[in-house]
This record gives structure tokens, sequence and C-alpha cells, in this order.
């Protein structure tokens, strides 16, 4: 504990010292400047070591004024009126601060002689436009400084609200899948129990597609990315299960035209549709029909799915699947995503197109 206020107190004595040495060093460069810019016309140096010491502490105290008074107390916080009336006393004290600098070496050192006085003492205003040149660079770093120090902290609040944005997004889609993964096993489990009533012959087929599901399911769809191949095969594997279930009544007509299998996409993110249109569709004319066309090209990815649906019976638009996936879509493909749910009278049509 003693060690850890000893550094405390070591760091902030050595923070002071460097700030210390650096305001001396930038004084002494203003000394400096104005003992060499006004020993034109003139070789008395005592003359130049008074004068530039006394316009270095009137330009000292003036911009400390400005710096840790009037910048940070009315500038920075918008009083423009109290930081103009103060900043005119300022330079009423400055402009009488140099006036008698300039009269006392008038006295003092010229002994009375106007003609003995450097020509650029003899202009109290090109003396007094060198000081407020040095006031207002000292005030116009501290306002760069503000400037930049105000950019570090917005920065600092953007990346901690994105990071707590990512956070909560990234766990939003986790209760999402976590909705999506049970109510899909469920209905899928429903398929093999009722294959399983009927002794269905292809049961160890069957038993074997329902195993690359679970593991898609429970394993796969943890992970941010899969590629689109995968996500048809296991589409077409849960085709392949409601096949059996429905022997010869369904008709599924899967159209594909993909140019690039290794396109990856967010997992689960067909599926669900597919599931919707099994759970809600009906039977018309001795057949369940399910229209599926999905186009893949390098940049987009285009996919219509059609079933047959009485409006009447059915209600589907808040169903969890759909309402899960299109949550996802907003929060995988923010301003990317078109989807669009047509509900009409005996159909069901949806229509999704993502840019990658």
């Amino acid at each position: 504990m003693r060690y850890c206020i000893f550094l405390d107190v070591q760091n902030i004595l050595f923070f002071n010292f460097k700030k210390i040495t650096l305001h001396l060093l930038c004084w002494f460069l203003v000394w400096f400047f104005f003992y060499f810019f006004f020993s034109v016309g003139t070789s008395s140096k005592g003359f130049l070591f008074w004068f530039s010491s006394i316009l270095s502490a009137i330009s000292i105290v003036s911009s400390f004024v400005f710096v840790y008074n009037l910048i940070p107390k009315y500038l920075l916080i918008k009083k423009y009126k109290l930081f103009v009336l103060y900043s005119f006393y300022t330079a009423v004290f400055v402009t009488t601060a140099v006036l008698m600098t300039v009269a006392l070496g008038f006295v003092f050192f010229f002994n009375l002689e106007y003609t003995q006085m450097p020509t650029l003492i003899k202009s109290p205003s090109v003396i007094l436009v060198t000081v407020l040149l040095i006031i207002a660079l000292a005030s116009g770093f501290k306002i760069l400084k503000h400037s930049y120090q105000s950019l570090e902290e917005k920065k600092t609040i953007e990346n901690k609200f994105l990071k707590t944005e990512l956070a909560l997004k990234d766990q939003e889609l986790r209760f999402l899948k976590m909705q999506i993964q049970p109510h899909f096993l469920f209905n899928t489990l429903n398929t093999i129990y009722g294959l399983a009533i009927q002794k269905n012959e292809n049961a160890p087929e069957m038993i074997l597609k329902l195993s690359n599901l679970l593991d898609y399911i429970l394993y796969q769809v943890d992970k941010p990315k899969v590629f689109l191949k995968d996500e048809v095969a296991h589409l077409e594997d849960y085709i392949s299960l409601e096949k059996m279930r429905f022997h010869d009544t369904l008709k599924v007509n899967f159209i594909k035209d993909i140019q690039n299998e290794n396109v990856e996409v967010s997992p689960m993110l067909l599926i669900p549709f597919v599931e919707n249109a099994f759970k809600h569709g009906i039977i018309v004319n001795d057949f369940f029909t399910i229209n599926i066309n999905l186009k893949v090209t390098e940049t987009k990815l285009y996919f219509t799915l059609e079933n047959n649906f009485d409006k009447e019976k059915e209600t589907i638009q808040g169903g969890i699947g759909l309402e899960n996936s299109r949550k996802r879509l907003e929060m995988l493909y923010p301003e990317k995503h078109s989807l669009q749910i047509i509900e009409k009278e005996n159909t069901f049509k949806i229509l999704l197109e993502i840019n990658f």
C-alpha cells in the first residue's frame, strides 16, 4: 500500500517537473525572441535584457489569464459576452503595460532623448503586436489541445458505446439462435415421430439425415458463418425427411442457380423459412406443393419460397421462426437485405435478397 502511494506521488512529481520544465523552456524562447527582435538598432545589452524581461512578464501573465481563466471558464462553455468583456480588460492592461515599459525605457535608459531610441522601440504598436502574437499563440495552443482532448474523449466514448452495442447485439443473436434451435428441433422430431409410427423402411437413412441436422443445429450454428453449400446440404436433408413423412403427396420444386458455393452466410439462414412452409402449408388437390428458388451470384443471394396457404385457418406473420429470422437479418445484414412476406388468400410467399 505504501509502495503504491509512493509510486503515485513519484509519478505526480515527475509529471509536474516535466510540465514546469516545458513552461520554463517556452518562456525562455519568448524572452529570446524579444531580445533578438528588438536588438535591431541598439547595442545596449542592459536595456535589451530589462526590456525583454518586462515584455516576457507581460506576455506570461496575459497568456496565463487567457489559457487558465478566460478560455476554459468563458470561451469553451460559450459565455461569449463575458469572454469578450474580460478580453477587452486584458487588452487594456497589456496596452497600458507596454506603453509604461516604453516610457520607463525612454526616461531611464535614453535620458529623454527620443532620437537615441531604437527604431522598433519608438513604435508602441509594433511592441503591442509582438506581445499579442505571443498571447494568441498560447491561446491557440490551448484551444487546439482542448479540441484534441475532446476528440479523444469522444472517440473513447464512441468505442465504449460500440463495444457495448456489439456485446448486446451478440447476446441478442445468441438469444434468437436459442429460440430457433429448439423450435426447429421440435418440428423435426415431430416429423421423425410420424415416420417412426409408420414404421418406415427408410429409418436408417432417416436417422442419418437427422443426425446431420442435429449436428448442424447444435454445433455448426454457433459459428458466425458457414459455407452456402453446407446450408443448402442441410436444407436438402430436411426436405428429404419431410418427403419421407408425406410420401407421394409432397412436391418440392427446388431450383438452384449457384455461381459460388463457397460464399459464406449465417447458419440457419434459409432453413427456418422452409420449415415454416411445411408447418403452415396445406394440401391442395391431393398435393402439398412448395416451390423454392435459390440464385446466388458473386455479390447477391436471391431466395424465393412459395407454398399453399389457407389464410382463414393460419396466421404466419407473427410466428416464432419468421419473426426471429426477420430480426436476425436486420442484425446480420443491416441495410444489405430485403425481406418481403406476401400473404394472399391461398398462397404464402417469401422474397429474400441479400447483398454480400
